[in-house]
């Protein structure tokens, strides 16, 4: 299999496409091909070029982390839950996510998604027991990985402005069924960061690894306050 990588080797550097050749089986996921390229003694390019290790990163390798997230072959994804065999071609190409400032090669800087919950003072008050027919929705909203897929495929999304996107949502519907004291705030930042400028195109549902149902927890969020 051939796999081209958008490469960059710091933030500073202009980025630069590289390929390599590598022996691959269809149960690879997209993760170890990249853990076979590093792995190896000696990384040559498609040309016989010597070539740098390829920067990428992850955690877990298991799916619940979301470290891995990447553009792969112009979906983005998780490196660690794409297998080689769902991908139709023999060839790869890999690029960092665009949404966010790049690190080196597939790193890239997602701060902002935990500095935007900062600067919505997204954080619990006095805790009240949520009602047992929202734990469904709850706890699939937990299982966010922060992982930037939602925003990376998102219209509304553009670094820097306002609409915080689909994570924000889901933080906030969680937030606000286990919070006594802090929902007017709690809807008030929802209004402003996401509600005002979601257009509803719902790729951030098709697109994230969990599954989770953003527009569930919009509906919630329309009517917090009437419980």
């Amino acid at each position: 299999m051939i796999i081209t990588i958008k490469r960059q080797r710091d933030a500073t550097s202009t980025p630069y496409w590289q390929s390599f050749r590598c022996d691959t089986n269809p149960n690879m996921t997209v993760s170890a091909l990249l853990d076979k390229l590093n792995y190896t003694d000696d990384l040559y390019d498609i040309n016989g070029n010597a070539a740098p290790r390829i920067h990428w990163e992850c955690s877990c390798l298991q799916k619940m982390c979301g470290a891995c997230a990447m553009v792969i072959n112009g979906i983005p994804g998780l490196a660690c839950a794409t297998f080689l065999r769902n991908i139709k071609e023999d060839k790869l190409t890999l690029e960092p996510l665009s949404k966010f400032p790049v690190v080196a090669d597939l790193i890239v800087d997602r701060s902002i998604i935990e500095n935007n919950l900062h600067k919505a003072q997204a954080y619990l008050g006095k805790y009240r027991k949520p009602r047992m027919k929202d734990f469904p929705q709850l706890y699939s909203v937990a299982k966010c990985l922060k992982c930037g897929l939602c925003l990376e495929v998102c219209p509304n999304y553009i670094k820097g402005e306002n609409f915080f996107g689909a994570f924000f949502a889901n933080d906030m519907y969680l937030l606000s069924q286990q919070s006594a004291d802090r929902n007017d705030k709690l809807k008030k930042e929802y209004a402003k960061h996401f509600a005002s400028g979601c257009s509803k195109s719902l790729s951030c549902v098709n697109v994230c690894p969990m599954g989770i149902d953003t527009l569930a927890s919009m509906a919630k969020m329309n009517r917090l306050g009437k419980r």
